[in-house]
């Protein structure tokens, strides 16, 4: 059985100031193209069958820099849609929230544009990608590109575990990727945060 690499676009702008980037298209930049070129060794010695990726640019451009091909987009990889806190840092939404946890208090609706979504419906839209590429596995190593909320919340909901334990992961850095596999029949974290 393959093992599902879960891989974080390059940095943005966007990234590189905090600022919150659900489903805003924000490009790499130049230090977010090198660190997907420089995953493309560690995949390129990897079996991999197959490669999903959320159809943003900042992640299709790191899955193309990173050698990976045959690209499938899917939807529910996309970044959690932060509503009114799109493009806001968590210092700024914190001015009007104190003590704010995304984790625990979610986001505010925003316009038709950037609605929001509860935690929950990540969940369900990772465990909707997460039952499409598991049957992939028994061929080989799939690579997901994706985001770092994404990525917390598709790990743990691998794991069996609340998405509200996404929280307890560090947030993976631009251009890291993660391994989930299987041991003795059981999903298993086997790397984090990987540059």
């Amino acid at each position: 059985m393959g093992e599902l690499i879960v891989i974080r676009h390059g940095q943005t702008e966007w990234s590189l100031s905090g600022r919150h980037a659900g489903r805003t298209d924000v490009p790499l930049t130049a230090a977010g193209e090198a660190s997907a070129r420089a995953l493309a060794p560690r995949l390129a010695a990897r079996r991999v069958v197959a490669v999903v990726s959320s159809p943003l640019s900042r992640a299709v451009r790191t899955a193309e820099l990173a050698g990976l091909t045959g690209v499938v987009l899917d939807p529910d990889l996309l970044e959690w849609d932060y509503g009114g806190y799109e493009g806001l840092t968590a210092d700024q939404i914190e001015q009007t929230r104190p003590g704010w946890d995304l984790w625990r208090d979610g986001v505010v609706p925003g316009d038709a544009a950037y609605p929001g979504e509860r935690l929950q419906q990540v969940a369900d839209r990772t465990d909707a990608a997460l039952d499409r590429i598991r049957p992939l596995l028994a061929e080989g190593d799939v690579a997901v590109v994706a985001h770092g909320h994404l990525a917390r919340i598709l790990t743990v909901r691998w794991l069996g575990l609340d998405p509200s334990a996404a929280g307890l992961l560090g947030h993976p850095d631009p251009g890291t990727l993660a391994v989930l596999a299987v041991e003795h029949g059981r999903p298993v974290l086997s790397a984090w945060n990987v540059p």
